[in-house]
């Protein structure tokens, strides 16, 4: 369902109880939970003002998880705001629906809120957070008071103006300008509560080494025990891969799996995961009274020989820029239908990989990836200024996105910065530098299994794809920039595209070569004196030609390991979409898929 009419009731809706393609954490499922999105009381609070007697009296409905600068959240004010109120109350059906008895614990989960959040329960105060795209979660069994009715508080702290936080294309300014939008700020994923037994599974992460047949399962407890686990793969068509148990001890614990399915050169086309092929294996883990519902995909990928590998083959990366923000709901989904319409729509356009701009996407963006086979680079919202501040916020943010993330099959690179921002004396300050080798190796050390874009468009260090933002509007330009080998290289010894030098470190003889911005063509109806893209076409017609012409002229390319359209949708003022922002499409699909795949269906 999309959000077509931003009262109260219908945008409730897009909130659904407990449908099984649309649980918060898709990959550690529990059985039983308790959605808390709808209907919760609002307020601005007090900047001057700290702490939870401080909290307002007077509160007006709002729609949660909808930012109060949508007009989905029922709120729709887009000025600048720093202190926000939220409360809801929930009762003993509601704890009795999320699986809770005595004995076990109640636990408070947030998909995500922007920025600094803290959370009383029955005005006690259960903890905080920090980090605007990351989970996290409070034990509250002790907070809750012996009455039947409970009442959950969080406030928020949001500086619209503070650009050491990483803020993505969220905009410090009053109003919207140039390449950036309206803020997101408070709940914007998912609340719900959830019961777990003392001992819980509180992570859980997978790998796979195809060669060795073997996948590994990381698992991370709430306290230490000595229960042994229990691990079952099941693959689509029922076959059972692997059900074994393995001992525990302490608070986690890594297993390692061998699926037989897989060795002695049988065929594993049916196994394994592609974009063609989204092949998921099932899998159950039980540590004694848990029992989690998950999923994986046998997948691997690498560069070598200056191509990206997936499943050891070279695989040319057909991917688009998606801003992953909607009209009505800003960077939070209009509804969880809304994520598997976005995934849909990027393959049905011809793309086979996605790369989320500035954004740790919702995971339901990322299930329906997994599911419905798309690639996706994982990129971190940038802040834009260099500091200890800036540094901290960001590492920790980034550490927790990684982790998160790293077992959906989907994702395939990790891109930590972008374009310098936040990092714009990369060149010549050698602390900077130290910041980005160390961001690029605590990605590495975290998941070694991904290739890292060390600063998607310019002055790369170590990187392990060359990744190149070009918006020459002469098709002929983009065609002599990326004929060959030599030619790149012309670009690599000299100042490239953007007037930035391409890389300041590394050896990238090997290293495979991606175009990841370009086109940016812009046409919309005239209406809006905002509207802004890197060019600009004024019919029908003359927009397949500019789009096609470009998109030959990348195909044609010799070296070009793949390349990454932008972008997706029209967003705000930057009307370079293929799609408008509503998501109709500019040039009828059929087309539009021609022009991108440069192939006749």
């Amino acid at each position: 369902m999309t959000l077509t009419d931003h009262n109260l009731d219908t945008a409730a809706e897009s909130c659904p109880e407990t449908e099984f393609d649309t649980y918060p954490r898709p990959q550690l499922r529990r059985s039983a939970w308790t959605d808390l999105c709808g209907q919760w009381q609002f307020a601005f609070g007090d900047e001057t003002k700290t702490g939870f007697a401080n909290r307002p009296t007077t509160t007006r409905p709002i729609i949660v998880p909808f930012p109060p600068e949508s007009a989905a959240s029922g709120i729709g004010d887009t000025s600048p705001h720093r202190v926000f109120f939220y409360e809801r109350d929930f009762d003993a059906t509601d704890v009795q629906h999320a699986g809770h008895h005595r004995g076990r614990r109640l636990m408070l989960h947030f998909g995500a809120v922007d920025f600094r959040a803290e959370v009383w329960i029955d005005g006690q105060f259960v903890g905080r957070h920090e980090g605007g795209h990351t989970p996290f979660s409070f034990d509250i069994t002790d907070a809750l008071s012996p009455n039947d009715g409970h009442r959950v508080v969080v406030r928020v702290e949001d500086d619209p103006r503070d650009i050491n936080q990483p803020r993505g294309k969220q905009d410090w300014r009053d109003h919207p300008h140039s390449i950036w939008y309206d803020r997101t700020s408070g709940i914007w994923q998912p609340v719900w509560l959830e019961s777990v037994p003392t001992t819980a599974i509180t992570s859980l992460h997978w790998s796979t080494d195809l060669p060795m047949a073997m996948v590994t399962a990381e698992i991370r407890l709430s306290q230490p025990t000595h229960t042994p686990a229990r691990i079952r793969l099941t693959a689509g068509n029922g076959e059972i891969l692997a059900d074994e148990q393995a001992s525990v001890d302490g608070q986690a614990a890594t297993v390692r799996l061998h699926v037989s399915a897989l060795e002695h050169g049988r065929d594993i086309g049916d196994l394994q995961w592609s974009p063609e092929n989204p092949n998921l294996i099932d899998a159950s883990v039980t540590i004694g009274e848990d029992e989690v519902a998950s999923y994986l995909g046998l997948r691997q990928t690498a560069v070598a020989g200056g191509r990206f590998l997936l499943n050891d083959r070279p695989y040319y990366v057909r991917s688009v820029l998606s801003q992953g923000f909607w009209p009505q709901s800003h960077i939070a989904a209009p509804s969880p239908q809304g994520l598997r319409d976005e995934v849909q729509l990027t393959k049905d356009l011809g793309f086979n990989a996605a790369r989320v701009h500035q954004k740790m996407e919702d995971p339901r963006y990322l299930y329906w990836a997994d599911r419905l086979g798309l690639l996706i680079w994982g990129e971190a919202p940038a802040p834009y200024a260099f500091n200890t501040v800036s540094m901290e916020r960001t590492a920790t943010e980034w550490f927790a996105a990684v982790e998160r993330d790293r077992s959906h099959p989907c994702v395939v690179t990790w891109v930590p910065f972008n374009e310098s921002w936040g990092i714009q004396q990369v060149s010549h300050v050698p602390a900077i530098q130290h910041y980005v080798r160390g961001i690029i190796e605590l990605t590495k050390a975290i998941d070694p299994t991904r290739p890292v874009v060390s600063n998607d468009g310019w002055e790369q260090i170590d990187t392990d794809i060359v990744a190149i933002h070009d918006y020459a509007t002469d098709p002929e330009i983009i065609r002599q920039h990326y004929r060959d080998r030599a030619s790149v290289q012309e670009l690599v010894d000299g100042i490239g595209p953007a007037g930035r030098r391409l890389i300041l470190s590394g050896d990238i003889s090997r290293t495979p070569i991606m175009l990841t911005e370009f086109g940016g063509i812009s046409w919309e109806d005239g209406s809006d004196p905002e509207a802004w893209g890197y060019s600009t076409v004024a019919s029908a017609e003359d927009f397949h030609q500019h789009l096609a012409e470009l998109l030959a002229a990348v195909r044609s390319s010799g070296v070009l390991a793949g390349f990454c359209y932008t972008q997706l949708t029209d967003t705000m003022q930057e009307t370079n979409g293929l799609l408008r922002a509503d998501r109709s499409p500019k040039l009828p699909m059929a087309e539009l898929r021609q022009i991108i795949t440069g192939q006749t269906e």
